[in-house]
């Protein structure tokens, strides 16, 4: 699908916003491609969720720009509204409606027929709870309804703000699928998550926030490598002591999890060979650098609440 004008899907110049003397977003600027899944990534707080609400048109910058599909998005756009879809933080429904008619209404702003608003409810596995209103609903089966009422027409442009947040983990990798099958219709999807491994799994490129402002922003991949982590190689204590580990050539450091002697380096293979003369292979585990070990080298270890 096309922008309208051949350029991005998004492009954000300059954001600012801020709430007192609080920046809540402060010169923020990435570009979206087409077809891109896009991740926005921060601890509580980065300015995520503010960053997303003026891209959607939802809240108005202090300053910079936005532009959606090929057109500002403030004012408040109405020729973007039937070409966007957006699933918010905290969502709200309308009282006393079942399921079914929730999403049946939503589908009638757009002029979507019913039977396409009840095949949505299917994707997103609530057939069986059509017939219930939506207060009777779990928080899981909430965000799931929540996600197909934002689907319902088709959009051009999918906003998802924490779509996993209150689901199981068979939920979640459920609604994986059916991220990664609307991204490959030609959809272009935005998701801001705090997992890591949701974002590595799903995003072409994401862009890392705090105190509002982007810290990084490229591939998964390219962040990752771009830490130069070691590799690091959990080892039986009974196999090999830490003073084994530690005469082993190619080993950086040598710690002890409680369960587990580890070792890291950044040559794994040097010394998967050595352990392999030691016998010590049975029940080894190697783990390399993650997203998760970016988003911490950037953003700290201190709890955010």
């Amino acid at each position: 699908m096309s922008s309208g004008n051949g350029g991005p899907a998004i492009s954000v110049r300059g954001l600012r916003k801020a709430y007192g003397d609080l920046a809540a977003v402060d010169d923020v600027s990435f570009d979206v491609a087409t077809g891109e899944f896009f991740g926005i990534l921060g601890p509580n707080g980065a300015g995520k969720t503010t960053t997303l609400e003026m891209v959607e048109g939802l809240r108005r910058p202090d300053a910079g720009d936005v532009h959606l599909l090929g057109e500002p998005t403030w004012p408040r756009n109405p020729r973007l509204l039937p070409r966007i879809g957006v699933q918010l933080q905290a969502s709200a429904f309308f009282e006393r409606l079942t399921a079914r008619e929730q999403i049946h209404t939503f589908a009638a702003l757009y002029g979507v027929p019913p039977g396409q608003a009840d095949d949505w409810l299917e994707r997103v596995g609530l057939t069986d709870k059509a017939g219930s209103r939506t207060e009777a609903l779990s928080g899981g089966q909430k965000q799931r309804l929540a996600i197909a009422c934002a689907l319902v027409h088709e959009p051009e442009v999918v906003f998802l703000d924490e779509p996993t947040a209150a689901l199981d983990p068979q939920a979640r990798r459920n609604l994986w699928d059916l991220l990664r099958s609307l991204n490959e219709a030609g959809r272009t999807v935005v998701l801001t998550t705090h997992y890591m491994d949701e974002a590595e799994a799903l995003c072409d490129r994401v862009a890392i926030m705090d105190h509002g402002k982007v810290l990084q922003l490229d591939s998964p991949s390219a962040l990752v490598r771009g830490l130069d982590a070691p590799v690091r190689i959990f080892v039986s204590p009974h196999l090999v002591t830490a003073d084994d580990a530690r005469a082993v050539a190619g080993v950086d450091a040598v710690t002890d999890d409680g369960t587990s002697t580890v070792l890291s380096t950044r040559s794994p293979s040097a010394v998967l060979t050595r352990l392999a003369e030691l016998n010590a292979l049975e029940g080894l585990q190697v783990k390399a650098a993650t997203l998760e070990d970016v988003f911490l080298d950037l953003t700290g270890r201190e709890y955010r609440a």
